[in-house]
């Protein structure tokens, strides 16, 4: 758990009194608190200029009384820095602190996520923020958990970056020589002979419009360098709040898919991960699952806190659309489903001026708890505090993993070819579908991972192959695994150079075929996916688009074929086996029907089952512990539903015995506590 002195799923979200200069609010919100369930707040995310008025002077008084207040009400404090903003003074002052945008223009004071990440002067202050209230606050007994600045991101491409990022340069490549060979600098002539000739690329110089690079091994580098320049700023705010409070978990939030950071590197420096929850009405619930488990797989498999999510609207969007009855409990159950141990709101009162003053909130501008969305936390809440103790602790278990790696995604985004319209999420979401559809826990990995625990592994679009890892994959399908990857693998290695000697590279082997040709097509042009040998899941013929991989067999078997062009009848689908195991290649983007149809084959050859026969539209998720498993059954449909139940299971909420079927309400949710895990257990694997 997160803490042993809140055993239980912790309910809140972020509180900013200091917008209420009032105590008549303050107690009245409490009052509403209390009403809800909620257990813990999260204060002073924005505080900065309040907590700090120059240099030397720090103001702690207002924060601590906050804190004391709630507190004597039962309320604990996930306490932030307060360094997501830098205050007016600073800016003013020191103007290093200002970041220059993407353009080369230097900002002036304002907005957020304003700081440069290399200033020393924001360096400094910011570290010494975190020292002053470790100090304060190392024996507050309210205090559960810090929360280091907010929402990390944003590049910075000032002077003081472009020094730092040479003599990061430095330290990785250690001279020129080896830099201009990573870079292929003799590509239009651009060998560096001094260091201090490196100058950060943007729009003045390697990159133009949607980010597309002239050269993508300085853009790659300089994406991995501002990704570590700002762990870097929450590494030290970590390292001086651990000095005053080594006893406490430290956090920052992170944003799920977020492009701009590496979140498995950003993972292991945290204590426990938190993210930011926000899909819009649209937003498929496959891809709001595929997230959480990437945020699990941060930390290989821990439970993460679900740190934001709207109780009802956001702010930003064109039409900020009200979450529907019964949508804001079955998206917080969907979280605590995929890993989460806390359901956390932005924000408990909705602010009356700036930019998030229409943002939903627990409690809204009327001010009173008779609103349709306080009630719906209050209920959340009452069931929530009955279910902790079971649910806290348990894990996610999966025999399938995705493959999911941001510098691979970097390297996509920046490549000038062979089509702009690749989105790597959106094919990484494209698989993971695929089993969330089938009802099949599935685990996000980045490549570091250890693998042999899965059955199956997945790398979609694996443009990239870091060195070593061809062999880890190798090892994995010699010892009995299945591994899949698509298209657009094996391209390049870490710094986008092209591995020569045929597509898909250091892949060629492992999967039996090299690839001679990559046709790229309009997304509105689709060619067929013919499959050889049918069988009782797959149909005879399926639709695919946008790049064609030209395909020869060295050893692989065929199992699809082209169905037109002037490659028709060329292999599309190709199996290789080595060892006890086997490689498949997908040499195109399949329709989502092809690969539903694919990786439930490739479930049922591996004996990996459902936990619940599909449903359309209904989500079946489990967590386990002490060799008891407790079964989400999510449904995201506007109408009632009908399960059919196998084993008896235990309704937690009704404390009822399930025999044989159970109606789900539309938007409605059940939790299930198996009678016979054991049998339960040797089914799903």
């Amino acid at each position: 758990m997160i803490s042993d002195k809140l055993p239980t799923i912790w309910y809140g979200g972020d509180y900013n009194p200091e917008q209420w200069q009032d105590p008549r609010i303050w107690e009245e919100d409490i009052r509403m608190f209390k009403l809800a369930g909620i257990n813990i707040v999260t204060l002073n995310v924005f505080s900065w200029a309040l907590n700090q008025l120059d240099e030397k002077t720090y103001r702690f008084d207002d924060l601590e009384e906050h804190i004391d207040r709630l507190y004597q009400q039962g309320i604990y404090t996930c306490l932030a820095t307060s360094t997501a903003a830098h205050p007016a003074w600073m800016a003013s002052k020191y103007p290093d602190v200002l970041r220059v945008d993407f353009q080369g223009r230097k900002r002036a004071f304002g907005g957020r996520h304003n700081s440069c990440p290399n200033s020393p002067t924001y360096r400094h202050f910011a570290e010494q923020m975190a020292d002053q209230l470790g100090k304060r606050f190392k024996g507050n007994p309210a205090v559960l958990i810090w929360h280091v600045s907010n929402e990390y991101g944003g590049y910075c491409y000032c002077e003081n970056c472009a020094n730092a990022f040479r003599k990061w340069l430095k330290e990785k490549y250690l001279c020129l020589e080896a830099l201009n060979k990573a870079w292929n600098t003799t590509f239009w002539g651009h060998t560096f002979y001094e260091w201090d000739e490196i100058v950060v690329p943007n729009a003045l110089s390697e990159e133009g419009e949607g980010n597309v690079s002239a050269f993508q091994g300085i853009s790659l580098d300089y994406r991995i360098f501002q990704s570590e320049s700002l762990l870097a700023c929450y590494q030290l705010e970590h390292d001086a709040l651990k000095k005053h409070t080594p006893h406490l978990p430290i956090t920052t939030n992170l944003m799920g898919t977020y492009p701009e950071l590496d979140y498995f590197k950003w993972g292991k420096a945290m204590d426990i991960v938190s993210w930011d929850s926000y899909p819009g009405i649209h937003t498929p619930t496959s891809l709001i699952a595929m997230t959480h488990d990437l945020m699990r797989g941060l930390k290989q498999g821990q439970p993460f806190m679900l740190m934001e999510q709207t109780p009802s609207q956001q702010n930003w969007q064109p039409y900020n659309s009200l979450k529907r009855p019964g949508v804001m409990r079955l998206w917080s159950y969907q979280a605590i489903a995929h890993g989460a141990d806390t359901v956390m709101f932005f924000q408990l009162r909705r602010s009356i001026g700036a930019c998030e003053k229409f943002h939903g909130a627990v409690i809204e501008h009327v001010g009173h708890e008779h609103t349709r969305v306080f009630k719906e936390v209050v209920k959340l809440g009452s069931e929530l505090a009955e279910l902790s103790d079971k649910i806290i602790d348990s894990r996610v278990q999966a025999k399938v993993a995705i493959v999911y790696d941001w510098e691979n995604r970097w390297a996509i985004d920046l490549s000038s070819g062979p089509t702009v319209s690749l989105d790597y999420v959106e094919e990484v979401h494209k698989y993971y579908k695929a089993f969330y559809d089938h009802n099949i826990p599935v685990d996000m990995v980045s490549v570091n991972d250890h693998l042999l625990d899965y059955d199956l592994v997945i790398a979609p679009v694996l443009y990239m192959v870091k060195k070593g890892y061809a062999k880890k994959l190798t090892e994995f399908v010699q010892q009995g695994g299945t591994f899949i990857t698509t298209f657009f693998s094996g391209i390049v290695n870490e710094h986008d150079l092209v591995t020569l000697g045929g597509y898909p590279g250091e892949l060629k082997e492992l999967l039996g075929i090299w690839v001679e040709e990559i046709d790229a097509m309009d997304p509105a042009h689709s060619n067929q996916v013919i499959i050889k040998e049918t069988g009782n899941v797959l149909k005879e013929q399926y639709d695919c688009h946008l790049l064609f991989d030209l395909i020869h067999t060295e050893g692989a078997e065929v199992l699809a074929e082209y169905g037109s062009d002037f490659y028709q009848g060329t292999p599309v689908v190709t199996s290789h086996q080595v060892g006890k195991g086997k490689a498949i290649y997908i040499g195109t983007s399949a329709e989502q029907g092809f690969i539903n149809d694919f990786m439930k084959l490739q479930s049922q050859n591996l004996g990996i089952s459902s936990l619940l026969p599909k449903v359309e539209g209904v989500e079946v998720m489990a967590r386990s512990k002490d060799e008891k498993t407790f079964l989400f059954i999510l449904n995201h449909n506007s109408y009632d539903v009908m399960i059919e139940i196998e084993q008896g299971y235990l309704d937690i909420h009704t404390g009822e015995e399930q025999k044989e079927s159970l109606n789900i309400p539309a938007n409605g949710v059940s939790i299930l506590e198996e009678i016979k895990s054991e049998l339960f257990t040797n089914r799903s694997r």
